[in-house]
């Protein structure tokens, strides 16, 4: 009997938090994953922990951002691979934390393009390789705050509506395709981002990383059936513990 191949999974952001958690637990788990992030350092330190565990990675240093970039990692991926199984859209910025009307300009347009307009490009350019696959999968990490919008979170919370409403849209015009596409809410997570929105919290009372991952990357698994889901993190924790 042949050896099934790997299951071949694009995460963004892949260089810290989330992302890493995700792509070390991935690859742990026989998937190749191809990361990417800006840090080409902080690949590498990824790449060393994957293959400590004996499986390996393909290393993408980019800026989600660059539109001919995404366009380039498709071709990548189309001519080396064929296809692509699943994508977790991680990658994402803070972005200005104060009232809207003090946020400058610059600083609203990177986290629109970062948090939106990157994932409509990775959207377009690897929808043909995800209809390739036997049991293709994509989830888009979001929060909660899409939804519940509160003060000084302008761009970020902007950013994640529409990305919400993106995701969804495009998960209803695929219904009757293979592809299953759902959005993840991790919620308050022991990350640098966090930080960096909260330094007085103690990170100590945050989930880490690692738990967070754990539960988003069955999002992009074979087995997974539902499509057009928000996934929330805390909901999944408060039901282990019930």
């Amino acid at each position: 009997m042949t050896k099934a191949s790997p299951r071949i999974i694009l995460v963004t952001g892949a260089s810290r938090g989330i992302g890493r958690a995700a792509a070390l637990q991935l690859a742990r788990e026989g998937n190749l994953v191809i990361a990417t992030a800006r840090s080409k350092a902080a690949l590498e330190k990824l790449d060393d922990e994957i293959r400590a565990a004996g499986s390996e990675a393909v290393l993408v240093p980019m800026d989600i951002k660059d539109t001919k970039g995404i366009e380039t990692l498709a071709a990548v991926i189309a001519e080396k691979f064929g296809r692509l199984d699943g994508l977790v859209a991680n990658a994402g910025v803070l972005g200005s934390v104060g009232p809207v009307e003090s946020t400058g300009p610059r600083s609203f347009e990177e986290t629109i393009a970062t948090n939106l307009t990157a994932n409509f490009n990775l959207i377009r350019t690897l929808s043909p390789l995800l209809n390739r696959s036997e049991a293709p999968r994509a989830v888009f990490v979001s929060s909660s705050v899409a939804r519940k919008p509160r003060a000084f979170w302008g761009p970020y919370q902007a950013s994640k509506a529409g990305l919400e409403a993106l995701v969804l849209g495009w998960a209803d015009e695929n219904e009757n395709l293979k592809i299953r596409v759902n959005l993840f809410n991790p919620g308050a997570t022991r990350t640098a981002m966090r930080a960096e929105a909260m330094p007085g919290e103690d990170p100590m009372i945050l989930p880490p990383a690692e738990d967070v991952a754990a539960e988003l990357i069955k999002l992009v698994g074979p087995e997974e059936t539902r499509s057009g889901a928000l996934v929330d993190y805390r909901d999944l924790a408060s039901a282990r513990t019930h």
